[in-house]
């Protein structure tokens, strides 16, 4: 007999703080100090994390709408990554605001110049009246290239749950191709939790194999699972390939328009699945590729604003949740976009 599915270890969802109050603000620095250490950052590395998360936090207590930030593990390699987001006004000088030490707000007194230089990368972009969104990365030195590598994911789950049906990964694979997965268990809490990480572990023995191969060694690990929706995405110079099961959505995103609307097969993986087929796509440089959950609202490609287009991997990632997501399900959005690097 296997091990129990309770005796699994599990990646955890991405950490929400809405910064609604200025006593939030010393929570994300202190979350964020214990995530850098957990993620095995050593030295000055965590309390420089506390100090990213203190001024992004800070700026969103004193002048934003609808803040938040985001804690999580670096996407590839090892760190932590800060993400800040909100809903206006946005930033009038930014370039002003970049300069080091340049702050308005009662904080450890970097400012958003000083988070650029304490960062190992650090991206953001503004607009008035939609608001302003961030990414800082920090990690080893060894690490320092890899955080620069253009991909994002936030993976949330139901508003007061802890644990998330969702779960996304991916890996490098190729020269310098990315191949991705996202997971969305069946229903949610412990059990699709558990789900979603079985899935997490099969795609990691072998990321590298032909998409419905992988597919296959999923769908094999899951079968003493609840089964969950899968979609595997592999990028390589020239070419996407997408090979999935179930409702998560693949589309590409260019600075014009979404194109590319694919959702995976009929069925369940773990349960019932169909042979997996591939479907093999050029690829135009600098366009982005998303994949999400269902608790993402599909109604964001419609239409969506010149702003949301032009942003980099990661912080579209952070838009999407922040501003389509449904709070009664797992939220879960993977980006990735293999010509850009990100400051």
């Amino acid at each position: 007999m296997g091990r129990p599915l309770t005796a699994l270890p599990t990646v955890p969802p991405t950490a929400y703080i809405r910064i609604d109050h200025y006593s939030a603000v010393h929570l994300a620095a202190e979350a964020a100090r214990a995530l850098a250490r957990r993620c095995g950052l050593t030295g000055a590395l965590p309390d420089r994390a506390a100090v990213v998360a203190s001024e992004l936090g800070s700026n969103l207590a004193k002048h934003a709408t609808d803040g938040a930030l985001f804690l999580q593990k670096v996407p590839l390699g090892t760190g932590v990554e800060i993400l800040a987001v909100d809903r206006g006004p946005g930033m009038a000088e930014l370039q002003r605001c970049l300069a080091d030490g340049y702050t308005t707000t009662e904080t450890l007194g970097a400012g958003l110049g000083g988070v650029s230089r304490i960062a190992t990368t650090f991206a953001i972009r503004t607009q008035e009246p939609e608001g302003t969104l961030a990414c800082a990365r920090l990690t080893a030195p060894a690490d320092a290239e890899t955080a620069r590598r253009a991909v994002g994911s936030v993976c949330l789950p139901i508003e007061g749950e802890e644990v998330s049906g969702d779960a996304c990964a991916m890996a490098e694979t190729g020269d310098g191709g990315l191949t991705a997965i996202v997971v969305d268990g069946l229903g949610h809490g412990p059990p699709a939790s558990e789900a979603a990480q079985i899935a997490l572990r099969a795609f990691a023995k072998v990321p590298d194999e032909p998409l419905p191969a992988l597919l296959v060694r999923v769908h094999r690990a899951l079968r003493r699972s609840r089964g969950a929706a899968v979609g595997l995405l592999r990028l390589d110079s020239g070419r996407a390939q997408y090979c999935g099961i179930g409702n998560v959505r693949f589309l590409a995103v260019t600075h014009q328009e979404t194109g590319h609307r694919l959702t995976g097969q009929p069925g369940v993986a773990g349960l019932e699945m169909p042979p997996p087929r591939t479907r093999e796509l050029p690829w135009e440089p600098g366009a982005t590729a998303v994949l999400h959950t269902d608790g993402i609202d599909h109604r964001w490609a419609r239409d969506p604003a010149p702003f949301l287009l032009r942003l980099p991997a990661p912080l579209l990632a952070t838009a999407l949740v922040h501003g389509h997501r449904h709070a009664r399900d797992d939220a879960t959005v993977l980006t990735a976009n293999l010509h850009q690097r990100l400051p």
